[in-house]
């Protein structure tokens, strides 16, 4: 049976659904793909997507977990490292600037196989800075260490894999309503600002939380 803080994991679902739905590289690719290829298509890179991110949050917890174990100090200065560093990428992102920023720049259409859909995604979550910087900085807070740290572990990064397969749905299915809004500036760039606001909210209270 898995072990988990009721009162951790009220906080963890929407604070980790902030996180999967701000645009980022992950989900830019997802709505790009929404817009060129539908919904349909896109589930193959959805599923590279969701192995890359698997296998990222995996490895940040073992590290986290150990790291947190052995040098609590550290960890502490680490976290607001983690909140200082989140909320800069949000102001990176609320002047539309930064590899996370939604790009306003028209997508155009792909012509790929479903395996090469799936490596396109898995690529672009196993390489993706804000997936390591969110799962390594953002962990911690929800774990207890007074609960077995393998059954709980186990349990946020489902939940977590399941966060980020909703968002993936929501940015490929509002791809084809959101083509006009992409090819306006303006738009794009209060997207960006809405989403960088929210990053920034979500440093601030990794920093002081």
């Amino acid at each position: 049976m898995l072990s988990l803080n009721w009162s951790l994991l009220s906080a963890f679902v929407p604070t980790f659904f902030v996180v999967s739905i701000t645009p980022g590289m992950c989900m830019t690719l997802a709505l790009s793909m929404g817009i060129t290829i539908g919904v349909r298509r896109a589930l193959w890179m959805m599923a590279g997507e969701l192995l890359g991110v698997a296998i990222v949050a995996t490895s940040a917890a073992i590290g986290v977990a150990a790291f947190m174990l052995k040098y609590p100090t550290a960890f502490a200065v680490f976290k607001y490292a983690g909140g200082a560093y989140l909320a800069w990428l949000g102001i990176q992102m609320w002047f539309s600037k930064g590899r996370m920023a939604m790009p306003e720049e028209e997508v155009s259409a792909v012509d790929l196989s479903r395996w090469q859909l799936a490596l396109q995604g898995f690529v672009t979550a196993i390489a993706n800075p804000k997936g390591w910087a969110f799962f390594v900085a953002l962990l911690p807070p929800f774990i207890d260490n007074s609960l077995p740290m393998t059954s709980q572990l186990t349990a946020l990064i489902l939940i977590i894999l399941l966060l980020e397969f909703i968002c993936l749905q929501l940015y490929a299915h509002g791809g084809r309503g959101l083509r006009t809004l992409l090819r306006q500036g303006s738009g794009v760039r209060t997207v960006n600002r809405v989403a960088g606001s929210l990053m920034i909210a979500v440093g601030i209270w990794l920093a002081l939380g």
